[in-house]
């Protein structure tokens, strides 16, 4: 498969209804074995894509630290969860 140059230019939201399209085919158990194995591959480059552009998006929300005295002392990365 040669999707990869085309997985970069993927939207998150469009990368995501592939693998979810992906998932939802390999869970079916109707794929030929190399068809599963290709769609496996596939999937795990839109996984890796979809996690990328996720931690992307992580690293660009600081929260803001305040001192004592209510100044900004500088910002650190979000924590989730």
């Amino acid at each position: 498969m040669t999707d990869e140059p085309d997985i970069a230019a993927l939207s998150f939201e469009d990368a995501l209804r592939k693998l979810e399209t992906i998932v939802g085919r390999l869970e079916s158990g109707d794929a030929p074995l190399q068809e599963a194995i290709d769609l496996y591959d596939l999937g795990d480059k839109l996984r890796r894509q979809c996690q990328a552009r996720l931690d992307a998006a992580q690293a660009r929300i600081e929260q803001v630290r305040v001192d004592a005295n209510g100044g900004v002392a500088g910002t650190t990365p979000f924590a989730a969860g």
